[in-house]
């Protein structure tokens, strides 16, 4: 069965907590956005003033042009996982060996426009490959390219043993779909944090992933 990880992306340290404790009230698993506001447009809680539960599996993912800080910082939180982006500045080899040697995943996220052969010198190093197709910063959105589910195939074939995810307007009308074609950590901010209640919106997504719906935007 796959992950379904709500996501916290905030602002300030009182919509974080907020935010982590509906997460984490969900899932055991939870995916905290990062951005430095120039890599994305909107300036997010930065990753130094981030805490979770040491029983709660926090993936990190860094929007920022040069993650450099960020994978200093993840060295001495400790994280399940570390995102950063394939389109930003900074040794992807290198940094796959510090996270790896720390116990620590290393994940690469990959924007819609970005072709996959990018990635391909290094992606044998990585343990994750994020499928972006959301809104930089922001929750919601939704999935208007279908063809980005190719990517999934592409990626397996660069390196089996990755672990797929998917970040970018999620609904119980396309979670199946999504799934279905490979997807094993779907994110989902919007959703469930939008939501009049979100512990029905998270088990929407549960039951859709038994009772699947037509696919939908």
């Amino acid at each position: 069965m796959a992950w379904i990880c709500p996501t916290v992306t905030v602002v300030n340290r009182d919509e974080f907590e907020s935010q982590l404790k509906q997460a984490k009230s969900l899932s055991n698993r939870v995916h905290l956005d990062v951005s430095d506001g120039t890599f994305a447009p909107r300036k997010l809680l930065s990753f130094a003033r981030m805490h979770w539960p040491r029983k709660i599996l926090a993936d990190i993912h860094v929007m920022s042009t040069h993650p450099h800080a960020e994978v200093a910082i993840a060295l001495e939180k400790k994280p399940n996982l570390l995102v950063i982006h394939a389109e930003s500045q900074i040794d992807f080899f290198d940094t796959a060996k510090k996270l790896s040697s720390n116990g620590i995943k290393a994940g690469i996220a990959i924007m819609p426009e970005t072709d996959v052969s990018v990635v391909k010198q290094y992606i044998h190093a990585y343990d994750h490959a994020l499928i972006f197709s959301g809104n930089l910063g922001y929750q919601g959105g939704s999935i208007a390219d279908k063809t980005l589910l190719g990517k999934i195939i592409q990626l397996k074939l660069l390196n089996p043993r990755l672990e797929i995810g998917w970040d970018g307007g999620v609904k119980d009308s396309n979670v199946f779909e999504l799934v279905s074609h490979g997807v094993d950590v779907v994110n989902v901010g919007g959703f469930i944090q939008h939501s009049k209640s979100p512990k029905k919106a998270y088990a929407k997504l549960e039951l859709a992933l038994t009772e699947p719906k037509p696919y939908a935007k």
